[in-house]
C-alpha cells in the first residue's frame, strides 16, 4: 500500500511540474518531494513528523498510510499548526482527538460497510442473521461501529436484519476457527462480515468459505484491493468488499486526468496492481493544489480555510470536507464483489461495467457465495467417489 502511494504521489509531483507547477503568492512553484519509510513503526513515523514539522518545516505535509500512523501524526501536526493532508487513514473520528488541521480525503471508516448493510435488505430471504468480526484496531473498532449503527436503522431492522454474533480479538489459527465455528453455527449465521487488518480479513474469509458453513453472504474490508483474489484465487468468488474508488466507475472530474488516463499514467511507473492507496494521494495532491491555489499562500492557516472552501470533483470521486473536523464528507464508497477473477461493482448501481450480471444488487450480493458453495459441494462429492473407486 505504501509503495502504491509513494509511485503515485511522485507522479502527481512530475505531473503538476511538468504543467508548469502551482502559482501561489503571484510566483509560479516547482513542487519538491521527500518521502520517507516509517517502517510502519509508530515511534519512526513520530520522529519523521517531529523533523517535517520542527526541523525541515515543510510547506505541504501529507500524512502515512494506516489510521493507526496517522493517529501518532496528528497530534504533532497540531502542535506545530500545520495541516495535515491525511489520504491513507480513514479512521478519523474527530471525537477521539483534537484534529482541527487535519484534511480528510477518504470515506470515514464507520462508513464503509454501511452500503452494505443496507444492501442486506433487498435480500429475499427474511431473516438475516449478521456476524460482525473485528481486530482490536481503532480502525476495525471504527468499521464495527459502522456496521452496528447501520443495523439499528428503521428500515433496516424492519427488513429482518440483525447482529446476533460479535467477536474482537486477534485471528489464532489453533483456536479461533474452533470457538468461532460452533458460534457461527449455533446463531445459524447467514451474514458475516470482517473488519480488520488485511491479513486479518483474509483469515477470517479462509475459514468462512468452509462448505459446512454454508453461509451465503460473505464481506471483508480487504476484499476491496486485488491483492485479496490473488491470495484466496477461486474462494474469492463471491466475497463483498468496500473501495474507495474502482477505476471503471464514472467520474466526470472538474480537476485532473479521468479514471483511465490516470491508470494509462501510473502503470508507466508502477508495476504492480493498481488500488485505491494509488488513486486517493494523487487525488489528495490535485485538491492540495487547488487549495493553494486558493489560498495564494503557503500559510497554514489560510490553507486550512481554502480546504473547508473547496467543492470539488477529482477521478477519485467529490471532495468536501466538515470545516470544523476536516472529515470528509463528500466522498462515497463503492461495494464491489469477486466473480471469476475480477472486481464487479454492485452498489451503487449503475456506478460503472457490472460485466455479464444483468441482475439486482441484492441478489448479485449472494449470487457468487451460491454458485461457489454448490461447485465445492459437486467437488467434494467427486472426490468422495474417486476415494471410493481407488478403495475397490
Amino acid at each position: 500500500m505504501g509503495r502504491q502511494a509513494e509511485a503515485a504521489i511522485r507522479l502527481f509531483v512530475a505531473d503538476t511540474n511538468s504543467g508548469g507547477g502551482v502559482e501561489t503568492g503571484g510566483r509560479q512553484y516547482e513542487l519538491a518531494l521527500e518521502c520517507f519509510d516509517d517502517c510502519s513503526r509508530r515511534d519512526r513515523a513520530a520522529e519523521i513528523y517531529r523533523s517535517l514539522c520542527f526541523d525541515k518545516r515543510a510547506d505541504l505535509m501529507f500524512g502515512p498510510y494506516s489510521s493507526g500512523l496517522t493517529r501518532v501524526a496528528e497530534p504533532i501536526a497540531e502542535e506545530a499548526q500545520m495541516v495535515l493532508v491525511n489520504h491513507g487513514g480513514a479512521d478519523d473520528d474527530p471525537s477521539s482527538r483534537p484534529r482541527r488541521l487535519t484534511v480528510g480525503v477518504l470515506t470515514p471508516a464507520d462508513e464503509y460497510m454501511t452500503a452494505m448493510v443496507r444492501l442486506l435488505t433487498t435480500l429475499k430471504f427474511w431473516r438475516k442473521r449478521v456476524a460482525v468480526i473485528s481486530s482490536r484496531s481503532p480502525f476495525s473498532r471504527a468499521v464495527a461501529d459502522g456496521i452496528e449503527r447501520a443495523c439499528a436503522e428503521r428500515r433496516v431492522r424492519r427488513r429482518g436484519v440483525r447482529i446476533r454474533l460479535k467477536f474482537t480479538g486477534a485471528f489464532d489459527p489453533e483456536r479461533t476457527p474452533e470457538m468461532l465455528g460452533r458460534a457461527l453455527r449455533r446463531n445459524r449465521i447467514n451474514v458475516l462480515l470482517s473488519a480488520g487488518s488485511y491479513s486479518h480479513d483474509v483469515a477470517i474469509m479462509r475459514m468462512a468459505v468452509a462448505p459446512h458453513f454454508n453461509i451465503p453472504v460473505l464481506g471483508c474490508v480487504a476484499a476491496g484491493v486485488a491483492q485479496f483474489c490473488d491470495d484466496l484465487g477461486g474462494d474469492a468468488d463471491g466475497i463483498v468488499g468496500p473501495s474507495q474508488w474502482e477505476d471503471s466507475v464514472e467520474v466526470s472530474p472538474e480537476i485532473g486526468p479521468s479514471p483511465a488516463e490516470f491508470v494509462r499514467r501510473i502503470r508507466t511507473v508502477y508495476r504492480g496492481s493498481v488500488d485505491y492507496p494509488a488513486a486517493q494521494i494523487y487525488a489528495a495532491g490535485l485538491v492540495t493544489a487547488a487549495a493553494l491555489r486558493s489560498a495564494d499562500s503557503v500559510d497554514q492557516e489560510r490553507l486550512r480555510r481554502a480546504f473547508s472552501d473547496l467543492r470539488t470533483t477529482t477521478f477519485f470521486g467529490d471532495f468536501a470536507i466538515d470545516p470544523i473536523s476536516g472529515r470528509q464528507i463528500g466522498h462515497r464508497m463503492v461495494l464491489v464483489q469477486w466473480h471469476g477473477g475480477r472486481k464487479v461493482i454492485i452498489a451503487p448501481e449503475g456506478a460503472g461495467d457490472s460485466g455479464a450480471l444483468e441482475l439486482p444488487s441484492g441478489w448479485r450480493l449472494i449470487l457468487g457465495s451460491l454458485q461457489w458453495i454448490r461447485l465445492k459441494r459437486r467437488n467434494e462429492e467427486s472426490d468422495e467417489q474417486d476415494a471410493s473407486d481407488e478403495e475397490g
